[in-house]
């Protein structure tokens, strides 16, 4: 085998790559043998097939096989002899594969990056510790009372007041034609409990059994694309007014709910509380140690890398503004194409920096995930679907490039817990409330805080990083009230 540099140009390298015929004559003559001892053709005994006849049956075919076996195995060696690091897919383009000649292609790679990662002690982190809020607790279970709440005919003839359940029928139309989720019959609805369109329970406050009202509201800019921002009508007639019955918070209403007692569903609550606040808490140390991280480390990207993640990234923003047009920023809304898409590159080399960065700090302290890690994910993936568990188990076990990018994110998480057994750690005590007050002032879907799975990749480890809080999937009520 030849192999010559033809392309040597930053982290770019190309080669000209040739193979003698005469190897790909004896591996083709190799898998002739192979065949001929189970080869069944009309008029000769299995095994007894003359070459020429099979070569002539299934020479095309091998070759195909033989021409992917042959570039696979000349480019890994190619890679050993020049001592190269690839990252990411090489780009192969066939040149010459005519019968009887040398096979001739061209290979083209990104290589790793040299990445000087420096001393991580260095890092300084303050690591906030969210205090619980037993208010919070309380409105829980208000809200379960709520939930279990019923409600009686009132004795006096008045019209509806603030609190009232009424009980009516409600047909809703936008320019004058109705529109799914937009009618119901016997609907029971608690005055000032804001569970419908802002605006819709007020006009019908004051009204008596009997009286027909016709309601008018404007749908939210944030709400389902078809009927955001959209003026509607509601002709509402109500048939009943009633009184709501509170139900006590007690020991009763937990029992309702599956729990032993009171206190054993407060616990439950003040333990799926602590376990939400200190999943937070990760979130933001992560997201500040992946911005020191990108901050103090500085190197050449491969640019193909970038790219693609670039436009996976703008495939998404095509995408929201085509299904999702809620979701787009108001700031992105008033910039053109071409500002966007500089702002998008940035986050995209960004992405790429903190893949590789993480890829290269797991390779060199030998941080892997076991069989064992991708089992529980896969589980934990399943869980997600009840009924269809096995649907799920099976697609994973038989799809093993799937099962493999389940360990992006726990390699990801292992290596970020890497550092921060190393960094000084500060602790901070904050409150529900201030926690609130600090997110005032910080975009929660800032996608250039993120990074994801087109980074890290290459022939010799398995490092793609995957961040999965820059989804924004909001979705929306099903019903438009």
């Amino acid at each position: 085998m030849q192999v010559t540099e033809v392309t040597n140009e930053g982290l770019k390298r190309g080669y000209k790559i040739v193979v003698p015929a005469d190897d790909i004559e004896k591996r083709l003559t190799t898998r002739l043998s192979e065949i001929a001892k189970t080869a069944r053709l009309p008029g000769f005994r299995p095994g007894k097939v003359p070459a020429g006849l099979l070569r002539k049956q299934y020479g095309n075919a091998l070759r195909g096989e033989i021409l992917e076996s042959t570039v696979n195995e000349a480019t890994q060696q190619a890679i050993t002899e020049q001592d190269i690091r690839p990252v990411g897919q090489p780009k192969v383009e066939i040149q010459s594969f005519d019968e009887g000649k040398d096979l001739e292609y061209s290979v083209e790679f990104e290589l790793f990056p040299k990445i000087d990662l420096g001393n991580m002690a260095d890092i300084k982190l303050e690591r906030l510790r969210i205090k619980p809020d037993e208010a919070q607790v309380d409105r829980f279970l208000q809200q379960m009372a709520d939930g279990q709440k019923e409600s009686q005919p009132i004795t006096e003839s008045r019209p509806t007041q603030s609190g009232d359940v009424v009980v009516l029928d409600f047909v809703g139309r936008v320019d004058g034609t109705e529109f799914p989720g937009g009618k119901a019959d016997g609907y029971q609805l608690e005055l000032g409990s804001n569970s419908f369109v802002p605006g819709f329970e007020d006009q019908l406050i004051g009204k008596n059994v009997g009286e027909e009202v016709l309601v008018k509201v404007t749908f939210p800019e944030n709400y389902a694309e078809t009927l955001a921002g959209k003026d509607a009508e509601f002709t509402c007639k109500i048939h009943e007014i009633r009184s709501p019955i509170p139900v006590a918070i007690d020991d009763e209403l937990a029992k309702k709910m599956g729990a032993e007692s009171l206190e054993d569903i407060k616990k439950t609550l003040r333990g799926s509380q602590e376990k939400e606040l200190a999943g937070h808490a990760r979130q933001r140390l992560k997201r500040d140690l992946l911005d020191q991280l990108d901050k103090s480390h500085k190197f050449e990207l491969p640019q193909g890398m970038v790219g693609a993640e670039f436009d996976a990234i703008w495939q998404q923003i095509v995408h929201a503004r085509e299904h999702h047009p809620d979701q787009i920023d108001a700031e992105d809304k008033g910039k053109s194409d071409e500002e966007l898409q500089g702002q998008y590159r940035e986050i995209a080399e960004r992405r790429v920096r903190l893949g590789l960065l993480l890829a290269e700090i797991g390779r060199i302290n030998e941080i892997k995930v076991t069989p064992e890690e991708i089992s529980r994910a896969i589980i934990a993936e399943a869980q997600k679907y009840r009924g269809q568990e096995k649907q799920v188990l099976d697609y994973y076990r038989s799809n093993p490039q799937a099962a493999a990018a389940l360990q992006s994110p726990i390699l990801e998480d292992k290596v970020v817990d890497f550092i921060l057994e190393i960094a000084s750690l500060t602790d901070k005590d904050i409150t529900i409330e201030e926690l609130v007050e600090l997110e005032k002032t910080e975009r929660p879907d800032d996608l250039s805080r993120d990074f994801s799975g087109h980074a890290g990749g290459g022939h010799d480890h398995d490092h793609d990083h995957h961040d999965h809080d820059h989804g924004h999937d909001h979705g929306h009520d099903h019903d438009h009230k």
